[in-house]
């Protein structure tokens, strides 16, 4: 069993910067890939990235690439996204996962309750 808390969201300018967190309970917190991803309103949750279980290999959906970097420091049991250049369109609830390492939410096991980003233009 994974429990997962996202911290770091918040209100930012077009251009700023933030750095999410997702702390993991459990000590299989290393075996596991863990992802991000994010839902507007009125939107369907979107991958974002994801990062395997030692942080060998990354992947991210084409429209952060280039600003977002995903990490993970597995003796802290935790994962980071580090979000740059924020743009209005990444305004979002965004949700940490475990799992598979994976572009598709189902393959996932465990999730965060989410923590919200808004980019103001």
């Amino acid at each position: 069993q994974v429990q997962l808390v996202e911290s770091g969201g918040g209100l930012v300018q077009t251009g700023a910067s933030l750095r999410l967190s997702c702390a993991a309970s459990g000590r299989t917190f290393s075996t596991y890939a863990m992802g991000w991803f994010r839902q507007a309103p009125g939107k369907e949750r979107e991958f974002v990235a994801a990062i395997n279980w030692n942080g060998d290999y990354r992947k991210y959906v084409d429209s952060v690439k280039g600003r977002f970097t995903v990490s993970r420091d597995n003796a802290k049991n935790t994962v980071y996204l580090q979000m740059n250049s924020l743009k209005p369109e990444d305004t979002a609830v965004y949700y940490c996962a475990a799992g598979a390492y994976s572009y598709y939410a189902p393959n996932y096991e465990y999730w965060g309750q989410g923590t919200q980003v808004t980019v103001s233009s």
